[in-house]
Protein backbone atom coordinates (compact mmCIF):
# COMPACT_ATOMS: atom_id res chain seq x y z
CA UNK A 1 0.00 0.00 0.00
CA UNK A 2 0.86 3.67 -1.09
CA UNK A 3 2.26 5.09 2.44
CA UNK A 4 2.88 8.87 3.18
CA UNK A 5 6.55 9.35 3.68
CA UNK A 6 8.82 12.73 4.63
CA UNK A 7 12.68 13.44 4.12
CA UNK A 8 14.16 15.54 6.46
CA UNK A 9 17.43 16.51 4.64
CA UNK A 10 19.37 19.05 3.82
CA UNK A 11 18.70 21.18 0.15
CA UNK A 12 18.00 19.51 -2.59
CA UNK A 13 20.40 21.87 -5.23
CA UNK A 14 23.03 20.80 -3.78
CA UNK A 15 23.26 17.26 -4.28
CA UNK A 16 24.92 15.05 -6.79
CA UNK A 17 22.56 12.56 -8.14
CA UNK A 18 24.70 10.00 -9.35
CA UNK A 19 26.21 9.33 -5.78
CA UNK A 20 23.95 10.88 -3.25
CA UNK A 21 22.28 7.77 -1.12
CA UNK A 22 19.17 10.17 0.23
CA UNK A 23 18.30 10.74 -3.85
CA UNK A 24 18.33 6.62 -4.25
CA UNK A 25 16.14 6.13 -1.27
CA UNK A 26 13.67 9.14 -2.62
CA UNK A 27 13.42 7.40 -6.11
CA UNK A 28 12.66 3.66 -4.94
CA UNK A 29 10.23 5.33 -2.53
CA UNK A 30 8.53 6.98 -5.42
CA UNK A 31 8.54 4.04 -7.30
CA UNK A 32 6.75 2.17 -5.16
CA UNK A 33 3.64 4.81 -5.38
CA UNK A 34 4.55 6.13 -1.62
CA UNK A 35 4.07 9.98 -1.44
CA UNK A 36 6.93 11.89 -0.78
CA UNK A 37 7.66 15.55 1.10
CA UNK A 38 10.72 17.09 1.89
CA UNK A 39 11.83 19.65 5.06
CA UNK A 40 15.25 21.17 6.46
CA UNK A 41 16.05 20.28 9.78
CA UNK A 42 14.67 23.50 10.82
CA UNK A 43 11.52 23.34 9.50
CA UNK A 44 10.83 21.07 13.10
CA UNK A 45 8.48 22.22 15.16
CA UNK A 46 7.24 21.13 18.30
CA UNK A 47 3.68 22.67 19.97
CA UNK A 48 1.01 20.87 22.26
CA UNK A 49 2.93 17.83 22.44
CA UNK A 50 2.84 17.69 18.38
CA UNK A 51 5.86 17.30 15.57
CA UNK A 52 5.25 19.23 12.85
CA UNK A 53 6.98 20.26 10.07
CA UNK A 54 6.84 23.11 7.51
CA UNK A 55 7.41 20.32 4.43
CA UNK A 56 6.82 20.98 0.53
CA UNK A 57 5.69 18.07 -1.69
CA UNK A 58 8.41 15.98 -3.19
CA UNK A 59 9.01 14.55 -6.51
CA UNK A 60 12.38 12.63 -8.01
CA UNK A 61 13.47 11.83 -11.47
CA UNK A 62 17.46 11.22 -12.78
CA UNK A 63 17.66 14.30 -15.07
CA UNK A 64 20.80 16.21 -14.21
CA UNK A 65 19.59 19.91 -13.72
CA UNK A 66 16.19 19.04 -13.36
CA UNK A 67 16.14 16.68 -10.31
CA UNK A 68 13.56 17.54 -8.46
CA UNK A 69 10.44 19.37 -8.31
CA UNK A 70 8.83 20.92 -4.92
CA UNK A 71 5.16 22.01 -4.30
CA UNK A 72 4.06 24.71 -2.38
CA UNK A 73 5.08 24.11 1.38
CA UNK A 74 2.62 23.19 4.15
CA UNK A 75 2.60 22.34 7.42
CA UNK A 76 2.15 18.91 8.07
CA UNK A 77 1.82 16.87 11.42
CA UNK A 78 4.19 13.92 11.49
CA UNK A 79 2.13 11.74 13.52
CA UNK A 80 0.03 11.24 10.64
CA UNK A 81 2.73 10.26 8.41
CA UNK A 82 4.24 6.72 7.79
CA UNK A 83 7.73 7.44 7.61
CA UNK A 84 10.00 9.93 8.26
CA UNK A 85 13.79 9.54 6.63
CA UNK A 86 15.99 11.36 8.85
CA UNK A 87 19.20 11.84 6.25
CA UNK A 88 20.52 15.08 7.07
CA UNK A 89 24.43 15.51 6.78
CA UNK A 90 25.94 15.94 9.74
CA UNK A 91 28.09 17.37 11.78
CA UNK A 92 26.34 15.82 14.62
CA UNK A 93 26.48 19.08 16.81
CA UNK A 94 22.97 20.03 19.61
CA UNK A 95 20.77 21.27 16.26
CA UNK A 96 21.25 17.41 15.34
CA UNK A 97 20.98 15.96 18.61
CA UNK A 98 17.90 18.60 18.97
CA UNK A 99 16.40 17.21 15.88
CA UNK A 100 16.54 13.71 17.31
CA UNK A 101 14.52 14.81 20.62
CA UNK A 102 12.09 15.54 18.46
CA UNK A 103 11.39 12.99 16.36
CA UNK A 104 11.31 10.80 19.44
CA UNK A 105 8.08 12.27 20.19
CA UNK A 106 6.55 10.38 16.88
CA UNK A 107 8.64 7.26 16.95
CA UNK A 108 7.64 4.70 16.55
CA UNK A 109 4.35 4.92 15.38
CA UNK A 110 5.91 7.14 12.69
CA UNK A 111 9.01 4.89 12.17
CA UNK A 112 11.51 7.20 11.88
CA UNK A 113 15.11 5.84 10.09
CA UNK A 114 17.21 5.38 11.95
CA UNK A 115 15.16 5.40 15.12
CA UNK A 116 16.41 8.95 16.90
CA UNK A 117 16.84 7.50 20.45
CA UNK A 118 19.49 5.25 19.21
CA UNK A 119 21.28 7.65 16.47
CA UNK A 120 21.59 10.38 19.19
CA UNK A 121 23.52 7.41 21.38
CA UNK A 122 25.29 5.99 18.93
CA UNK A 123 28.01 9.20 17.02
CA UNK A 124 30.02 7.02 14.65
CA UNK A 125 33.48 7.34 16.50
CA UNK A 126 32.19 6.33 20.06
CA UNK A 127 29.45 3.60 19.43
CA UNK A 128 32.33 1.67 17.42
CA UNK A 129 34.17 1.48 21.28
CA UNK A 130 31.69 -0.96 22.44
CA UNK A 131 33.04 -3.23 20.05
CA UNK A 132 36.89 -2.98 21.24
CA UNK A 133 37.93 -6.41 20.19
CA UNK A 134 36.92 -4.78 16.39
CA UNK A 135 39.01 -1.94 16.80
CA UNK A 136 42.66 -0.36 16.45
CA UNK A 137 44.24 0.94 19.27
CA UNK A 138 42.61 4.09 20.22
CA UNK A 139 42.36 6.89 22.80
CA UNK A 140 39.86 9.46 23.43
CA UNK A 141 41.14 11.93 25.65
CA UNK A 142 41.76 15.58 25.89
CA UNK A 143 44.51 14.63 27.87
CA UNK A 144 48.13 15.95 26.15
CA UNK A 145 50.30 14.34 28.35
CA UNK A 146 48.25 10.83 27.50
CA UNK A 147 48.07 11.84 24.08
CA UNK A 148 51.76 12.05 24.02
CA UNK A 149 51.94 8.49 25.58
CA UNK A 150 50.21 7.12 23.04
CA UNK A 151 52.11 8.27 20.26
CA UNK A 152 55.41 6.81 21.80
CA UNK A 153 53.77 3.54 22.43
CA UNK A 154 52.11 3.87 18.46
CA UNK A 155 54.42 5.77 17.05
CA UNK A 156 52.29 6.45 13.74
CA UNK A 157 48.94 7.67 14.30
CA UNK A 158 46.13 9.73 13.68
CA UNK A 159 44.75 12.25 15.17
CA UNK A 160 40.60 13.56 14.37
CA UNK A 161 37.85 15.22 16.03
CA UNK A 162 35.58 13.16 18.22
CA UNK A 163 32.47 14.55 16.15
CA UNK A 164 34.00 15.45 12.38
CA UNK A 165 32.40 13.76 9.25
CA UNK A 166 33.80 13.55 5.85
CA UNK A 167 37.70 13.00 6.89
CA UNK A 168 37.31 16.42 7.57
CA UNK A 169 40.15 17.30 10.12
CA UNK A 170 41.89 14.63 9.83
CA UNK A 171 45.55 14.00 10.47
CA UNK A 172 48.22 11.25 9.69
CA UNK A 173 51.02 12.17 11.88
CA UNK A 174 53.90 10.20 11.17
CA UNK A 175 56.83 9.48 14.16
CA UNK A 176 59.43 11.99 12.69
CA UNK A 177 56.40 14.80 12.43
CA UNK A 178 56.43 18.09 14.53
CA UNK A 179 53.50 19.20 14.10
CA UNK A 180 51.95 17.26 16.76
CA UNK A 181 51.88 19.78 19.56
CA UNK A 182 50.61 23.07 17.39
CA UNK A 183 48.03 20.51 16.60
CA UNK A 184 46.74 19.71 19.80
CA UNK A 185 46.38 23.43 20.31
CA UNK A 186 44.66 24.28 17.26
CA UNK A 187 42.15 21.19 18.52
CA UNK A 188 42.01 22.85 21.72
CA UNK A 189 41.26 25.99 20.23
CA UNK A 190 38.37 24.45 18.19
CA UNK A 191 36.76 22.07 19.73
CA UNK A 192 35.23 21.63 23.33
CA UNK A 193 35.09 17.89 23.21
CA UNK A 194 37.60 15.45 23.73
CA UNK A 195 39.64 13.88 20.41
CA UNK A 196 40.21 10.67 19.12
CA UNK A 197 43.73 9.29 18.20
CA UNK A 198 43.93 5.68 16.22
CA UNK A 199 46.77 3.42 15.42
CA UNK A 200 48.15 4.34 11.56
CA UNK A 201 47.01 1.37 9.40
CA UNK A 202 48.80 1.26 6.72
CA UNK A 203 46.79 -1.49 5.34
CA UNK A 204 44.49 2.05 4.63
CA UNK A 205 46.62 2.42 1.46
CA UNK A 206 44.73 -0.53 -0.13
CA UNK A 207 41.46 0.87 0.95
CA UNK A 208 39.18 2.01 3.52
CA UNK A 209 35.97 -0.13 2.77
CA UNK A 210 32.21 1.59 3.16
CA UNK A 211 30.32 -1.64 3.96
CA UNK A 212 26.13 -1.22 3.79
CA UNK A 213 24.57 -3.17 6.59
CA UNK A 214 20.75 -3.23 6.07
CA UNK A 215 18.72 -4.29 9.01
CA UNK A 216 21.49 -5.54 10.67
CA UNK A 217 22.67 -7.82 7.64
CA UNK A 218 25.77 -6.85 4.89
CA UNK A 219 24.31 -6.52 1.78
CA UNK A 220 27.75 -4.80 -0.02
CA UNK A 221 30.24 -2.55 0.02
CA UNK A 222 33.04 -0.83 -1.89
CA UNK A 223 36.71 -0.16 -1.32
CA UNK A 224 37.71 3.42 -1.31
CA UNK A 225 41.47 4.30 -1.83
CA UNK A 226 43.41 7.38 -0.96
CA UNK A 227 44.70 9.33 -4.14
CA UNK A 228 48.74 9.95 -4.12
CA UNK A 229 49.98 11.81 -1.29
CA UNK A 230 46.57 11.85 0.68
CA UNK A 231 45.97 9.76 4.13
CA UNK A 232 41.80 10.02 3.44
CA UNK A 233 40.11 7.70 1.03
CA UNK A 234 36.51 9.43 1.27
CA UNK A 235 35.34 10.10 -2.05
CA UNK A 236 35.08 13.67 -2.35
CA UNK A 237 38.41 14.24 -1.28
CA UNK A 238 39.71 12.31 -3.78
CA UNK A 239 39.26 8.49 -2.90
CA UNK A 240 38.68 6.36 -5.66
CA UNK A 241 36.08 3.54 -6.09
CA UNK A 242 36.65 0.18 -6.63
CA UNK A 243 34.71 -2.68 -6.59
CA UNK A 244 34.89 -5.33 -4.12
CA UNK A 245 34.09 -7.99 -2.11
CA UNK A 246 33.57 -9.02 1.15
CA UNK A 247 36.54 -10.80 3.33
CA UNK A 248 36.12 -13.28 5.78
CA UNK A 249 37.23 -10.96 8.24
CA UNK A 250 34.78 -8.04 7.40
CA UNK A 251 31.82 -10.68 7.31
CA UNK A 252 33.01 -11.53 10.93
CA UNK A 253 33.21 -7.71 12.07
CA UNK A 254 29.59 -7.68 10.18
CA UNK A 255 28.12 -10.48 12.11
CA UNK A 256 29.37 -9.77 15.58
CA UNK A 257 27.55 -5.88 15.18
CA UNK A 258 24.56 -6.72 13.24
CA UNK A 259 22.58 -7.79 16.28
CA UNK A 260 22.95 -4.73 17.81
CA UNK A 261 21.86 -2.95 15.08
CA UNK A 262 19.02 -4.42 14.34
CA UNK A 263 17.71 -4.35 18.14
CA UNK A 264 18.64 -0.47 18.08
CA UNK A 265 16.27 0.14 14.78
CA UNK A 266 19.31 1.48 12.88
CA UNK A 267 18.03 -0.24 9.53
CA UNK A 268 20.49 1.75 7.24
CA UNK A 269 23.80 1.75 8.57
CA UNK A 270 27.55 2.16 6.49
CA UNK A 271 31.03 0.65 9.18
CA UNK A 272 35.04 1.70 7.78
CA UNK A 273 36.98 -1.41 7.75
CA UNK A 274 40.66 -0.87 7.34
CA UNK A 275 42.57 -4.13 6.53
CA UNK A 276 41.24 -6.29 9.85
CA UNK A 277 39.90 -3.01 12.18
CA UNK A 278 36.42 -1.79 12.59
CA UNK A 279 36.76 1.99 12.76
CA UNK A 280 33.47 3.97 12.48
CA UNK A 281 30.01 3.18 12.35
CA UNK A 282 27.75 5.38 10.26
CA UNK A 283 24.47 5.95 11.23
CA UNK A 284 23.34 9.43 11.07
CA UNK A 285 23.36 9.86 6.92
CA UNK A 286 25.25 7.14 5.56
CA UNK A 287 26.91 7.24 2.26
CA UNK A 288 27.75 4.79 -0.82
CA UNK A 289 24.62 2.57 -1.76
CA UNK A 290 24.64 4.02 -5.52
CA UNK A 291 28.92 3.14 -6.12
CA UNK A 292 27.85 -0.52 -4.17
CA UNK A 293 25.01 -0.98 -6.77
CA UNK A 294 26.52 0.20 -10.07
CA UNK A 295 29.30 -2.32 -9.28
CA UNK A 296 26.80 -5.41 -8.16
CA UNK A 297 23.88 -4.41 -10.35
CA UNK A 298 22.22 -4.78 -7.38
CA UNK A 299 19.35 -2.42 -5.36
CA UNK A 300 20.42 -1.19 -1.64
CA UNK A 301 17.68 1.12 -1.60
CA UNK A 302 15.28 -1.55 -2.76
CA UNK A 303 16.71 -3.80 0.45
CA UNK A 304 15.82 -0.64 2.61
CA UNK A 305 12.82 -0.05 1.31
CA UNK A 306 11.91 -4.20 1.68
CA UNK A 307 12.90 -3.67 5.65
CA UNK A 308 10.69 -0.03 6.42
CA UNK A 309 8.06 -2.12 4.33
CA UNK A 310 8.33 -5.18 6.36
CA UNK A 311 8.88 -2.78 10.06
CA UNK A 312 5.35 -1.37 8.69
CA UNK A 313 3.47 -4.46 8.14
CA UNK A 314 4.63 -5.92 11.65
CA UNK A 315 3.24 -2.57 13.32
CA UNK A 316 0.41 -2.64 11.61
CA UNK A 317 -0.54 -6.62 12.79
Amino acid sequence: MSKVVAIQMDPLDGIDIDADSTFALALEAQSRGHTLYHFLPQDLALYHQRVTALARPLAVRREKGNHFSLGTAETIDLALLDVVLMRQDPPFDMAYITATHLLEHVHPDTLVVNDPAHVRNAPEKLFVTHFPELMPPTLITSDQGRIMEFRNEHKDIIVKPLFGNGGAGVFHIRPDDENLNALLEMFTGIYREPIIIQKYLPAVREGDKRIILVDGKAVGGVNRVPMEGEARSNLHVGGSALKTGLTKREQEICDAIGPALKERGLIFVGIDVIGDYLTEINVTSPTGIQEIDRFNGISIEGMIWDAIESRLDTVEE
